[in-house]
């Protein structure tokens, strides 16, 4: 059989099943089936004048999340898909993602953003122009506090004053940092930059090789190793009977799915994630915790790795 990325899934933190029974449940139920990785996402706020979709209507922090699952487990891996880096000050991100690395004993996976919603930037007071920067900063001055015994650090949007900040993570020198983008610039950025990218929920997944390709082309010229970078895709999975030829990545019957899988691995993926917060039979207004989960019990189960 063909080669097939590890293979992760969603946490509950969208709509009405992100309860604390249903996290546990599904994070204990993961680690006892083999997955690899749980994952977490952002979103702020949700404009009354404006639809972003159900699966952002309600969502709640990803980093108390995983703190929160991290005592349910005990070695399956724990990320943030995303957190929007503009939305926080390195050295105030940094002692929360560090507890959470500290709670795990060494589980997390740091994914970060730039964010795209210009209501959640005016709601935090940052300006969205300069992400780009932004973001290259943040890395550096994160990677810093993390890293220095004693560390100050000054830029064009960042200050840290000579300092110690202990602790520091377990995982050494410091987490893996992923980061999301669909830009070339972004991408160009992450290869530069990251240990590796993730997809966002409208990335088309039958081209995906192509942004891999120019990740992998950045980090080649930066001089970086590009086999030790990760590739990891969020999967917007809906597992249903058979679906037409033209059906999108990850939605059709367990054969399809699975035939999926090993394609995005031959395009250069290393990781999918399992996404039920963006299938309608798990947010829609209509259906209760109690449905989202049995929803998510059936998927975990026949979409089982091995």
């Amino acid at each position: 059989m063909a080669a097939t990325p590890a293979l992760g899934l969603g946490l509950p933190v969208s709509g009405a099943w992100a309860t604390p029974e249903n996290m546990r449940h599904v994070a204990v139920r993961a680690e006892e089936l083999g997955y690899a990785s749980l994952w977490s996402f952002q979103r702020l706020l949700h404009p009354v004048d404006e639809d972003w979709g159900a699966v952002y209507h309600g969502v709640i922090d990803p980093v108390s999340a995983l703190a929160y699952v991290a005592a349910c487990t005990s070695g399956i891996r724990l990320g943030t898909a995303v957190v929007n880096l503009p939305f926080y000050s390195p050295i105030v991100l940094s002692k929360a993602l560090t507890t959470v690395d500290i709670v795990s004993k060494g589980r997390l996976d740091v994914g970060l953003g730039l964010g795209w919603a210009a209501a959640e930037f005016e709601a935090v007071g940052v300006p969205m122009e300069k992400r780009g920067a932004r973001a290259a900063e943040f890395i550096e001055c994160l990677t810093a506090i993390w890293t220095q015994p004693e560390v100050e650090y000054h830029g064009q949007f960042y200050d840290v004053p000579l300092s110690r900040v202990e602790p520091k993570p377990v995982q050494q020198p410091h987490p893996p940092l992923l980061m999301g983008g669909t830009a070339d610039a972004a991408l160009r950025r992450i290869g530069r930059i990251a240990d590796g990218w993730i997809s966002s929920s409208r990335t088309d997944l039958t081209t995906i090789g192509q942004s891999i390709d120019v990740v992998r082309s950045a980090a080649s010229e930066a001089g970086r190793n590009t086999g030790a970078l990760r590739f990891v895709t969020r999967g917007v999975v809906r597992l249903g009977g058979e679906a037409p030829a033209d059906r999108v990545p990850l939605q059709g019957s367990a054969d399809q799915i699975r035939s999926d899988l090993q394609a995005l691995a031959a395009a250069g993926v290393t990781e999918v994630f399992l996404d039920l917060n963006w299938d309608p039979e798990t947010v829609a207004q209509d259906v209760s915790a109690a449905a989202a989960l049995d929803n998510a019990e059936r998927v975990m189960t026949e979409l089982a790795p091995g």
